[in-house]
């Protein structure tokens, strides 16, 4: 995705973030403060995110007031409980009354989730959209989005 994003003109970023080892909201948090502080984090940005990346998000710009333009996540959730889930996700989760805050903060959010998910049951996906008010798109057959093409993901990034 990283190239066709940049066939499209737009400077893109992907910034590493460790797992599991390390996998902790306040460790991440670290990583992308860096890019806040440089400037590449600011109200014209987008995030795209997958999986756990989207309620960091979040849970990023509320915890530092942060202004986005818009945020698409691919198989966001929230609060959901992995059945082998080794606390690797506790530190990142939010109350989903303090997820509401973020529909001030980023103008575009897209909430894009598959029907066949093996792993974020659709009903969560959803509920994770509707805490953040974010515009809901199911894609059929998509599974956990882990393939390298996502070709439907550059209209949401034009909007």
């Amino acid at each position: 995705m990283r190239k066709e994003i940049a066939k499209r003109q737009f400077t893109c970023i992907t910034p590493h973030f460790p797992t599991p080892i390390q996998q902790e909201y306040s460790v991440w948090e670290k990583i992308l403060k860096c890019y806040l502080d440089i400037g590449y984090i600011n109200e014209t940005t987008t995030f795209i995110t997958h999986s756990l990346g989207g309620i960091f998000v979040v849970k990023f710009c509320i915890l530092n007031n942060i202004r986005i333009n818009k945020l698409i996540t691919i198989a966001g959730f929230n609060n959901v409980k992995f059945e082998k889930d080794l606390e690797i996700y506790n530190s990142f989760y939010e109350l989903d009354e303090i997820l509401s805050n973020f529909q001030m903060l980023c103008e575009k959010r897209y909430c894009i989730y598959s029907n066949d998910d093996p792993y974020v049951p659709k009903e969560r996906a959803k509920e994770f959209a509707e805490a953040i008010s974010g515009t809901q798109v199911e894609i059929k057959d998509k599974g956990h989005f882990s393939m390298p093409e996502f070709k439907e993901l550059i209209e949401y990034i034009k909007q």
